[in-house]
Formats: structure tokens, C-alpha cells, sequence
């Protein structure tokens, strides 16, 4: 389900030309930077091609890596739920533009997720290792498989309205972004968060796992859970009905069971 939020704008038609292409370039100049930090995430998590990914870095003590790790994560966790609340929203449109405030929370989120990658501490005492070659390489699969739904999911529903991308286009066009609606495509007739069901197959699907990708594996599913039930009540406020109805006869994260 789509939960990018579009709130009414002013017409941007009265808007300067000037203001527009400004809007339209900090918007396209946040999906890139979108874009550059989820490939980085894809190569820390799988330790893959980054110079710095979840195992490596200055080595410190276990207590401090495990501090500076958990502070990093509630940052990330404050900021991406904080700003993605209806409240929040309000209160960003009445001092910037509306066009501007998806692209606004992609940038902060991006920032977050910048600063996780650079300061966090490797924990890399070894939790389990898959020897076996055949069954390394499904754990492998598994994780890129996990990256590819979640990409896959955010354009079953709106990738570059999720992005930011539409509402600053549309405003540079001088035409208002349509309401949400409500919609289940794809893989959303069979679980209400796939791409949340994709972080969590990335994060877990590896043949070595670390205590610091442990750490990072568990709190960012716990965060997940409380994701869900955040976005979940804002989606019930929207739609009412219709979303109770869907969350009663569509699974969460796997089909069938829960």
C-alpha cells in the first residue's frame, strides 16, 4: 500500500517560473541522492564493492561499538517515522512548499542513512558461518532477492511519487498532484508490506553473520514491527473502512499466516 502522502497545494501555475525550476531541481538532486545511498545500503548490508560496509572500519571496545551502533539507529528510526507522521506533515506545509516536503523526508532519511554507514562500529565476532558453498550461495541469492522486491514493490505502487519525484515535476508543469488513492497491486493482493518483507529477507540472508549484523538485522526488524503499526493507524485514519477490510483478508508480511 502506498503511504506517500500528497497534501493540497497552492496551483503552482502562480508560482515563479524561477521557484519552479528551483523546486524541480532540489527534488531531482534528492532522488539522486536517494538513489547513490540505497546502492550504498545494498553493498554495506551484503558487503559488497562499498570501502566501508557492516563488518569493516576502525576497530573500538564491544561496549562502544554496540552504544554507537544502537544511538545510529535511533536517529535513523526517530527521523524516518518522526517525519513521516500526518502532524509533521502539517506543520512542514505551512512554512515550504507542499511540492517540496516528500522530497524533503527522502533527503533527511538519506542523510541518516549516510551518517549510520559512516560512523558505525564492526562487531565482528562471528555469530554463525555457512560453510557449505551451496547453501552460502542460496543465503547470498536470498539477500539480493530480498533488495530486489523491495525496489520491486515501490513501483508496483508510485516509485518516483514515493520519491518525491512526481509532486516537484508536477508542480514545475503547474498541474496538482492527484490525491492518493487507495490501491493493492501486485505482490500487495498477497501481503500488506512487501517492500518492509523485502528489507527484512535482505537483512537476514547472509552465510556469515556478525554480532554487529545481528545487531543491525534485529533492531531494524524490531523497528520494522513498529513501523507497521505506526503506518498501519495512519492508513486507517485515511481510508477507514476500506483499509480495515484489506487488513483483515490480506496477510501482513507472509501469505496466509500472518
Amino acid at each position: 500500500m502506498h503511504t506517500g502522502p500528497n497534501s493540497p497545494a497552492t496551483p503552482p501555475a502562480v508560482v515563479s517560473f524561477a521557484a519552479r525550476l528551483l523546486t524541480l531541481c532540489y527534488g531531482g538532486l534528492v532522488y539522486l541522492i536517494f538513489l547513490g545511498t540505497f546502492l550504498y545500503a545494498v553493498g554495506f548490508v551484503s558487503q559488497y564493492v562499498v570501502p566501508k560496509n557492516i563488518n569493516t572500519g576502525p576497530a573500538s571496545s564491544p561496549m562502544t561499538a554496540l552504544l554507537t551502533n544502537l544511538v545510529l539507529m535511533s536517529i535513523f528510526a526517530v527521523q524516518h517515522s518522526g517525519m513521516a507522521r500526518q502532524g509533521f506533515k502539517r506543520l512542514f506545509t505551512r512554512f515550504a512548499s507542499p511540492a517540496i516536503e516528500r522530497s524533503t523526508y527522502v533527503l533527511l532519511t538519506s542523510l541518516t542513512l549516510i551518517l549510520l554507514f559512516w560512523q558505525w562500529q564492526p562487531m565482528p565476532a562471528v555469530v554463525w558461518h555457512i560453510e557449505n558453498p551451496v547453501f552460502a550461495g542460496i543465503a547470498i541469492a536470498g539477500g539480493f532477492v530480498g533488495w530486489l522486491t523491495v525496489l520491486y514493490s515501490t513501483f508496483l505502487i508510485s516509485h518516483f511519487e514515493l520519491f518525491g519525484l512526481t509532486q516537484v515535476v508536477s508542480h514545475f508543469a503547474g498541474r496538482m498532484v492527484e490525491p492518493m488513492k487507495f490501491k493493492t497491486p501486485g505482490l500487495y493482493r498477497l501481503i500488506r508490506h512487501p517492500i518492509y518483507l523485502g528489507f527484512i529477507i535482505a537483512f537476514w540472508c547472509t552465510p556469515t553473520m556478525t554480532q554487529g549484523h545481528l545487531l543491525f538485522a534485529a533492531v531494524t526488524t524490531a523497528y520494522i514491527f513498529v513501523g507497521i503499526y505506526l503506518e498501519e493507524r495512519d492508513l486507517v485514519t485515511m481510508f477507514g473502512d476500506e483499509y480495515r477490510r484489506y487488513r483483515e483478508k490480506v496477510a501482513m508480511l507472509v501469505p496466509g499466516i500472518f
